[in-house]
């Protein structure tokens, strides 16, 4: 799979069902050549005049599944934030 083919399929959640966006980077540990987490991006506000959402980083471990269309994710928001407030 390509990285431009994984980057357009929507990150969803399972614990909710959300979308959490889309992957917008990579994280790679150079020794082992493994993929260590994906990043989603922050969606842009209102018409991008006020910066954007923070990034979610998520744990390779924690991608259930990479379908045709969709990357599940378990992914839990801690309680009194939002899931573009925190990190898996």
């Amino acid at each position: 799979m390509k990285i431009s083919e994984f980057q357009i399929k929507d990150v969803v959640n399972v614990s909710d069902g959300k979308k959490l966006g889309n992957i917008g980077d990579i994280e790679i540990n150079l020794t082992t050549g493994k993929i260590e987490a994906v990043i989603v991006t922050g969606n842009g506000k209102v018409l991008g005049f006020f910066g954007r959402e923070e990034d979610i980083v998520i744990p390779w471990k924690n991608i259930i599944k990479i379908g045709q269309d969709v990357i599940l994710v378990r992914f839990k928001a801690l309680e009194g934030k939002t899931t573009e407030e925190m990190e898996v």
